[in-house]
């Protein structure tokens, strides 16, 4: 796979090993433990072999040298595989490729919340590396005792140890590790290595997936196959909140070879052929009870307003009423964002396998010890007799981590006997899966006479405070948040009429849209370019950095907007990263084109700059969509975006030049970078439309529909 050999696990075991005999199996060696998040009761942590209540992560060198690490994060192609075995390595001093990467297995892995939040590299990555400088002073009390040499007077080159005076005394971690199983829990005492000493980290190691995911050898959830697989399709509602009140599978009965499963809710038909499963659902007469209601995409905003419930607080500065009275103008506005979906390639799929009292299922998702909890209640069993296992995840963004399909390939399973695979068509997973929520933002701001922000009023309806966080500097502020960008997603209240969870940065798009058109629209009435206006009003040096790099980059002249030119600012933080983007844009037809983005990234420590940039690239991509294309059309609980030619997620020929860049900021730990560059897009190109020619467009998708109404 490129220059290296690390491994990972691109394949789903299809007999997959007990955490017990797995160990048996590989035998002697060092196993780590270190501690994940001791805020976490060891209540809510699954027991393993031998008894024991592991609330740690850990890594296994064997006997060969060969390093294990085992992490419940997950892989969905944002490069995870890499990142973290470049993380271990570099600490433990071993070579990439002996380093093999165990993710999402809740029988081998220990637990975790889930993969979200660009969490991975910045909180997982860095207990990883804890626990590998744990390894590595064990490895050397143990080498200084076999060489009988000072223990400061060794080095560490490739999993081999010797003492600097006297190479010829060396041993290797697969001497160490030979017949011992040392288990040692992590105190905080090891200290991590400097930047100065990084072999692997900060290098643009090629992706170990990489190969087998082109040639096609890696394995998908819905790429396994088992000898009495059975695939089903599940009976769906017409609408969101729709009662099933009778249902006929007579002719589903008919056809040879369909088990029909009509129980506890779930109506399905299986058949060995995934097509005649389909034809035997097509053949299901289904009456439902459907809700009528007024709400879709057009009157949903007024509702989630009317219908907020009290408002949370954050970061209140001064006084708002004086804030006001000190200001030269005043500016209110309103900014919208309808539903969005996360339309990943690959669509929501698991398969499960009944033996005996246990439960295994292969799941493409997010968040595998969630899954197996909501398993588990669901066949009203323990939790220790559901194991599930992750293949790769093709795209997940926040959508897959809820679903329905694993808990119904379970229950099928249990009911049918037979290994059952359930994978939603594209219809399905535009209908089940949790949408982005529809979001209402509404700013009053100020500024002197000078062009500094005096006032801050800041309430957002549905979408959350993440990516309102205030990074100008403004003496009266007070930003509210109304309900969540969770919706229902967590089981509380929710005011959508469809389910509604996280997408990519949950609420950053809208929050961020919001913000930066509002320092634009100041900008524009002190005649102040929106830089120098931005640069004025921030003294956060981060922000600064990349603001002042992005237009370095761009080669940015100044212009108070509109300028006619096409070019509009974005900046943001999120998951500890700051980014700033310039778009330039051309109308075509009345259609927004983008023609070229600069994005500039401070992420901090960066592990691996062409897998970040890559992630960067991706979310500019997605980002696109959201601004330019993607909405959801409906009416009460009834969808009518189906597909993918109704729901238009960015083609090639939208792309524009995309110039992404790290600003390097070794200073710092590493930071999130699997959604930071997707939440300032819509603010960028926004922004550019207006120093285009004066419209300026408050709710997103920038359609041409809108364009046109906002110019008139």
């Amino acid at each position: 796979m490129g220059a290296n050999n690390s491994k990972s696990i691109l394949e789903s075991n299809v007999n997959p090993l007990a955490r017990r005999d797995f160990m048996k199996m590989v035998g002697g060696g060092i196993v780590v433990f270190f501690a994940v998040d001791p805020a976490v009761p060891a209540a809510q942590f699954p027991k393993f072999g031998g008894g024991q209540t592991d609330f740690n992560d850990y890594l296994k060198i064997a006997e060969d040298g060969h390093v294990t690490v085992y992490s419940g994060k997950i892989e969905m192609g944002q490069g995870n595989t890499t990142a973290l075995a470049q993380m271990a390595a570099d600490e433990l001093g071993v070579a990439l490729d002996t380093v093999t990467m165990v993710m999402g297995d809740t029988e081998l892995c220990p637990w975790d919340m889930g993969t979200f939040g660009s969490m991975s590299i910045r909180v997982y990555g860095q207990e990883l590396r804890a626990a590998a400088a744990e390894a590595r002073e064990i490895l050397l009390v143990l080498a200084a005792e076999s060489l009988k040499k000072p223990k400061t007077q060794l080095k560490i080159s490739n999993g081999v140890i010797y003492d600097k005076n006297d190479e010829s005394a060396r041993v290797s971690f697969g001497h160490l590790a030979k017949g011992q199983k040392i288990l040692r829990k992590l105190e905080g005492k090891a200290a991590t290595k400097p930047v100065s000493e990084f072999t692997y980290i900060g290098k643009s190691i090629n992706r170990l997936d990489g190969m087998a995911k082109v040639t096609g050898k890696a394995k998908y959830t819905g790429d396994l196959r088992f000898p009495d697989l059975m695939y089903a399709r599940v009976l769906r509602p017409p609408a969101h909140g729709a009662t099933l009140k009778s249902v006929d599978t007579s002719a589903a009965e008919k056809i040879p070879g369909v088990t029909v499963v009509n129980e506890d809710g779930i109506v399905a038909v299986l058949h060995a052929d995934p097509e005649t499963a389909s034809k035997a659902l097509a053949g299901i007469q289904s009456e439902y009870d459907v809700e009528e209601s007024t709400l879709d995409e057009n009157t949903i905003f007024d509702h989630l307003v009317k219908t907020a419930p009290q408002p949370r607080s954050i970061d209140p500065k001064g006084d708002l009423a004086e804030g006001e009275k000190i200001s030269n103008t005043l500016f209110e506005e309103t900014y919208l964002n309808g539903y969005g979906a996360h339309a990943p390639i690959e669509t929501h799929t698991a398969c499960a396998k009944m033996e005996g009292e246990k439960m295994t299922v292969w799941a493409s998702t997010q968040t595998p010890f969630m899954n197996q909890s909501g398993i588990a209640r669901a066949l009203g069993i323990p939790s220790d007799n559901v194991r599930v296992l992750t293949p790769l995840v093709g795209g997940g963004f926040g959508g897959k981590s809820a679903g329905t399909q694993d808990v119904e390939a379970a229950r099928l399973a249990k009911i049918t006997g037979k290994t059952v695979q359930v994978s939603y068509d594209r219809e399905e997973e535009f209908f089940m899966t949790a949408y982005r929520p529809a979001a209402v933002v509404k700013i009053k701001s100020g500024i002197d006479s000078d062009g500094k922000i005096t006032l801050w009023d800041y309430n957002v309806y549905c979408a959350g405070d993440r990516g309102s966080e205030q990074y100008y500097d403004v003496p009266h502020n007070l930003i509210r948040t109304y309900g969540s960008a969770m919706g229902g997603m967590m089981g509380g209240p929710s005011q959508h009429p469809i389910l509604t969870g996280t997408w990519r940065a949950p609420g950053a798009n809208i929050n961020i849209f919001a913000k930066e058109s509002q320092i634009d629209i100041m900008a524009a009435k002190c005649s102040m370019d929106p830089l120098e206006f931005r640069l004025k009003n921030t003294s956060d040096p981060r922000m600064r950095r990349v603001l002042e790099a992005a237009a370095e980059r761009f080669g940015y002249t100044p212009a108070a907007a509109p300028s006619g030119r096409g070019i509009g600012f974005g900046c943001g933080i999120d998951a500890g990263s700051y980014v700033a983007q310039i778009a330039e844009i051309e109308l075509k037809n009345g259609s927004i084109r983008v023609k070229k983005i600069v994005a500039a990234q401070d992420m901090g420590i960066c592990i691996n700059p062409k897998g970040a940039l890559m992630q960067m690239e991706g979310c500019i991509m997605m980002g696109l969509g959201y601004t330019l294309t993607e909405d959801i059309s409906f009416k009460g609980g009834k969808i009518f975006t189906s597909n993918f030619h109704n729901y238009k997620i960015p083609r090639f020929s939208m792309l524009p030049e995309i110039d992404a860049f790290i600003v390097k900021n070794d200073k710092l730990d590493p930071q999130g970078g699997g959604e930071p560059s997707v939440v300032p897009v819509g603010a960028a190109v926004a922004n550019a439309l207006f120093d285009l020619n004066g419209v300026r467009v408050f709710q997103m998708p920038l359609t041409p529909e809108r364009i046109k109404a906002a110019r008139t």
